[in-house]
Parts: structure tokens; C-alpha cells; sequence
């Protein structure tokens, strides 16, 4: 029957060939850079320094990665990396659900008011935003501290977050609401007993972009550590083998490909629930 069917089915469409065919190339253009900066990592210095680039090569090497992790200072930023990551991702994650909850299952003055700001907030370029916040962080006594990479980051995710997030308690009915209110649910029980995990597929979309904006993160660290090099961020060990008289190209991309794992690690980590999360909420 199977057999029947393959013979009966209609040829696919030039239109979807097409699209296929551009999807491809677009899938290729992107991870291009990402390969050459896997294959640099391995090639020998000879290689990476040749007038004649090759995207290949027969004599991988290890060497730039031994120069990575011979840095001695390479783990300390690895681990605060992942240390503002994590309470950037776990802060903005709660403060979001809430802030969502809020300005939609409640009415109060200015609720269009404090959406509109969130919206704006999110047109304002970080660079501009820069300078500001570094008085603001002094005058705290907050420089040459993680708290100084955590709390700009808190509040640069939180209005895409209570964006996003909003969609999602909106699509939850208020007649599940109104049942737990039946059964004598309080409404602390119901947030997070019941709404938390209806809107979870979101909060994850949310901490996706949050951590990848987080780890990435440059110019903050650059700006904001500025003598302290105990509390500097993983992309600041790309400095150490950039030198404009004589940079070391291979333990820059060993060490960009070293940061390049955890951000895969997440993403394979939270795929279902991002595809959930992205789809679409809870519908009634």
C-alpha cells in the first residue's frame, strides 16, 4: 500500500524547490563563519598565517587550544561567564512572569503607559546607554564587579522578556483562572502552581535570548572591569591573544570556539521547549 502511494504522489512544486533550495543556502551562508572559525581553531600557525586560505586542512593541530587553556586565568573567566549568565538568565526569567502576570491579568492606572515604555526601552541602543550606566554603576561602588555585568543585563532582557511573556498569560483562559478560584486555589497557588507552568515554553524562548546576550556580552565587560581582572567575563580572554603588533588569529578562534560549546550545550538543553515556546501559548 505504502508502495502505491509513493508511485500516486504528486511531484513537489517548483515554488517549494525553491524555497528548499533558498532555505539551504541561507543555512550554509550562516554557518560558513562558524566553520572557518572551527577549522581555524585547528589549523598550525602556517596555515592560519598563508596567503592562500584554504577551507581545509591535512594536518590538524591542537596547539591553539593548549595555548587557550594554558591561561591561566582562562577557568576563573569561564566560571563568572557562566555566573552572570545564569542569574541573568534566572532573574529576568521571574521578574518577567511577574511583570507579565501583572500587566495583564490586572487593571490599573498607566498599564498602556508601562507597555509602551517596555517597548521603548527596547529601541534604545545599549551603546548609547553605555556611558550613563557606567557613572550610574560607579556612583553604586559596582565597578570591577560581577553585580555591575548582572544588573545592566536584568534590565536590557526584561522588556522583550515581559513582551514576549505577556502573549502567553494572555492565552491562558481566565475561566481556568476562575475554576481554581473555585476549588480554593489562592492566587499565589495559581501563578505558580498553574499559570508558571502554562507559560514555561516562554520563559525558556526568553532565556535563550537572555543568555546568549549575556555570554556574548563584550562591551559591558570591557567598560565596566576595569582594573579587576579576577572579575572579568569569558569574551575579555579574547584580548589576551588579540595584539595589534602580533595577534595570535589561532588562540582567538580556539578560544571563541571554547565559548561557542555552552551556548550549543543550552541550546540543545531547552530545543522542545523553545520550538513550544515560539510556536505559540496555550490556547483556549
Amino acid at each position: 500500500m505504502s508502495v502505491v502511494r509513493s508511485l500516486i504522489r504528486r511531484p513537489r512544486r517548483p515554488w517549494r524547490l525553491a524555497a528548499e533550495a533558498s532555505a539551504l543556502l541561507i543555512a550554509v551562508a550562516v554557518a560558513f563563519p562558524l566553520y572557518w572559525m572551527v577549522l581555524s581553531a585547528f589549523k598550525p600557525a602556517g596555515e592560519i598565517e598563508s596567503t592562500e586560505p584554504r577551507p581545509w586542512t591535512l594536518s590538524p593541530s591542537l596547539d591553539s587550544f593548549r595555548r587557550v587553556f594554558g591561561q591561566q586565568e582562562f577557568g576563573r573567566y569561564f566560571l563568572n561567564s557562566l555566573l552572570v549568565a545564569s542569574c541573568v538568565v534566572i532573574a529576568s526569567a521571574l521578574i518577567a512572569f511577574l511583570a507579565a502576570t501583572a500587566v495583564t491579568r490586572f487593571k490599573f492606572r498607566f498599564r498602556t503607559t508601562v507597555l509602551i515604555m517596555f517597548l521603548v526601552a527596547q529601541m534604545v541602543p545599549i551603546e548609547a546607554l553605555t556611558i550613563p550606566l557606567f557613572f550610574l554603576m560607579r556612583d553604586f561602588g559596582q565597578l570591577n564587579t560581577l553585580g555591575a555585568l548582572i544588573l545592566p543585563h536584568i534590565a536590557f532582557s526584561l522588556p522583550f522578556a515581559v513582551w514576549m511573556l505577556r502573549g502567553f498569560v494572555k492565552a491562558v483562559p481566565e475561566a481556568l483562572e476562575e475554576a481554581a478560584y473555585l476549588d480554593g486555589a489562592s492566587r499565589s497557588r495559581f501563578m505558580w502552581q498553574i499559570l508558571f507552568p502554562l507559560v514555561f515554553p516562554g520563559l525558556v524562548a526568553t532565556s535563550v535570548f537572555s543568555f546568549i546576550s549575556t555570554w556574548n556580552d563584550f562591551l559591558f565587560a570591557r567598560s565596566f572591569i576595569i582594573s579587576d581582572t579576577s572579575q572579568s567575563t569569558l569574551p575579555m580572554a579574547l584580548l589576551v591573544f588579540y595584539k595589534p603588533d602580533d595577534p595570535d588569529w589561532g588562540g582567538v578562534m580556539a578560544a571563541s570556539t571554547v565559548m561557542t560549546i555552552p551556548v550549543l550545550v543550552f541550546f540543545v538543553l531547552v530545543q522542545r521547549r523553545l520550538v513550544s515556546g515560539l510556536g505559540g501559548a496555550v490556547k483556549d
